[in-house]
């Protein structure tokens, strides 16, 4: 019997509330140019302003643990897309490319709607059940 099996539900709410936190960053930074310089003026229609928003408002709910697995999914999408757009394109490696935060999250956020919230989640506190 594994020893350590009881603590994984905590360390799934760490492993998302971490990732979350460090999401939200990207999202200021295009949305307020907070903590570093957005790299142009925000504008809610484009590509990048999209991607701002959806960063923001998604690395919260992913904080809070509120809708999880659909956020969750959502964000993965959304990070494989900006792998292959962004950085899939100069190199297939992602050393190279400038690509391995983008790959990263994409399984991160999968691994995350498919496990759930973990211990420590809104969605967890207002009666979603855990799945085995």
């Amino acid at each position: 019997m594994n020893f350590l099996a009881p603590y994984a539900p905590k360390v799934l709410s760490l492993l998302r509330i971490v990732a979350g936190l460090m999401f939200i960053q990207h999202g200021t930074q295009k949305i307020f140019g907070f903590p570093a310089p957005a790299r142009g003026p925000f504008e809610i229609m484009s590509q990048m302003g999209i991607g701002g928003v959806l960063e923001l408002v998604g690395g919260v709910l992913i904080v809070l643990g509120l809708f999880t697995r659909p956020v969750a999914f959502i964000l993965s999408g959304m990070m494989a897309v900006a792998y292959f757009q962004f950085h899939g394109t100069s190199s297939l490696y992602p050393l190279v490319n400038g690509g391995e935060l983008a790959a990263l999250y994409c399984f991160v956020f999968l691994y995350l709607s498919f496990a759930g919230p973990g211990a420590w989640a809104v969605d967890t506190l207002t009666g979603g059940r855990r799945r085995r």
